[in-house]
């Protein structure tokens, strides 16, 4: 749904009352996650905020070219420091500094040289990790968040989260919430943000176009996939207007390839396999296949877009890949007739839109053999939901022709399928950002 006037007040209102704010993106960090962090980085710390923007993984080179991407970190620190200042500018000289432990209390004694110290020249300051406000961005639950997550519990439950994301599945974690599934992007949804507010608005230097548009080109491909809506060109035209650099991007993200990506895609594409009577075609990355090639599995990306401009004439498309901190991950892509966001929670656990949705398995034996598997499963489904659609066919435009009643209904106990009318005009905006849908098991 888009996003209604009183989430932003109170979104806003957040930022404001806010000093110390921390931005996260999800594990396994894609250009729409990193782009959003960053966005809201530049914008809060020209608000005045003290912001840290983490990047829970190795910092990806290939988007090293995105404004303020120096000021990635990779972790926080946990140590809370408790600073006292002594303001000399009235002109006393300090001497000796000591102290003394008595009676589980530390007296710190300060001896002037010179002049005298009063109360009102002295301050303190905390500093660690005391942040008043954490901005998760492109995110469908925390767990997706990975260990940077799972290493600060205490964190997030004792810290208001804002949740901002663009993810039908998302499950509304946070005190606030910025959700719009009709977004192509994440950048989509703060681009909405920040123009209802007058002083942001000022403050969208191109810089900021370009974080914004990186997400909705990465997000649509190129505005290719059927998430791309007018509201998604409209934003796009507007951010070129403000000064985003749209060739910049197109030449690092689709132009400018390490030769182990063009190699790893190279063995993914030569291992191809169709079925052509269930529709679905699908391919698989090994450990084994990313040590050869001297890859990552993080340079897998983009490869789904490949494997289905290679063989467009099917439902469903699927790519396999073995990730270096154990199990494998699953993007799936998918046309109109099944619903793949439905697929991967009803069997994996998984989530994503109904056109593009992944998961992932933890443990298994032999990789091959447990993608077979995989994929009789989504067979299964998708046959499922093709026999719930044929009945819902049969039913429903008999019982909605007005004025006529039906002699002889059909019935029926099985569910109306998801891919509904309303159902398809939701999936037709949603995002095909598949690797944040990928933390699940």
């Amino acid at each position: 749904m888009p996003l209604s006037p009183s989430e932003l007040q109170a979104a806003t209102k957040a930022i404001g009352n806010a000093q110390r704010i921390l931005m996260v993106p999800h594990a396994n960090v894609d250009a729409d996650g990193l782009s959003s962090a960053l966005a809201c980085y530049s914008v809060f710390t020209e608000l005045g905020k003290d912001c840290t923007v983490v990047c829970p993984d190795t910092l990806p080179e290939s988007l090293a070219f995105l404004p303020n991407f120096k000021h990635l970190a990779q972790s926080i620190s946990q140590d809370q420091q408790f600073v006292i200042t002594l303001d000399t500018s009235g002109g006393m000289e300090l001497d000796t500094l000591r102290y003394t432990v008595e009676e589980n209390k530390v007296n710190i004694i300060v001896t002037p040289r010179k002049g005298t110290l009063k109360e009102r020249d002295i301050s303190f300051l905390t500093t660690g990790s005391s942040f008043d406000l954490l901005v998760v961005v492109d995110s469908a639950e925390l767990s997706l968040l990975g260990s940077f997550y799972t290493d600060n519990i205490d964190l997030f439950s004792t810290t208001p989260i804002l949740n901002i994301d663009h993810h039908i599945s998302n499950s509304r974690f946070g005190q606030l919430q910025l959700i719009d599934s009709t977004a192509a992007s994440a950048t989509e949804v703060l681009y909405s943000w920040f123009m209802t507010e007058p002083k942001w608005k000022e403050m969208v230097t191109a810089d900021i176009a370009t974080l914004l548009l990186t997400g909705l080109i990465t997000d649509t491909r190129s505005f290719q996939n059927p998430n791309t809506t007018p509201r998604s060109l409209e934003v796009a035209a507007n951010l070129l207007d403000l000064g985003a650099r749209q060739q910049e991007i197109i030449q690092h993200i689709y132009k400018t390839k390490p030769l182990s990506t063009l190699k790893i895609w190279g063995r993914a594409l030569n291992r191809i396999q169709m079925d052509p009577d269930a529709r679905i075609v699908w391919s698989s990355v090994s450990r084994e296949d990313l040590t050869e090639m001297g890859a990552t599995s993080k340079e897998t990306a983009g490869l789904l877009d490949e494997l289905i401009s290679t063989i467009p004439d099917a439902d469903v498309h699927v790519l396999f890949t073995e990730i270096e901190e154990g199990g494998f991950k699953a993007s799936m892509r998918s046309s109109v007739s099944v619903d793949v966001n439905r697929a991967a929670g009803r069997l994996f656990g998984g989530g994503g839109h109904a056109r593009a949705s992944g998961f992932k398995i933890k443990q298994y034996g032999n990789f091959q053999l447990r993608v077979v598997e995989c994929i009789q499963q989504l067979k299964s489904e998708m046959q499922a939901q093709r026999s719930e659609a044929d009945v819902a066919e049969r039913v429903i435009p008999a019982a909605m022709v007005p004025g006529k009643e039906q002699k002889n209904p059909v019935k029926s106990d099985l569910p109306v399928a998801s891919t509904s009318s309303a159902d398809t005009k939701k999936s037709a905006s949603m995002s095909t950002d598949i690797v944040s849908e990928l933390g699940k098991s």
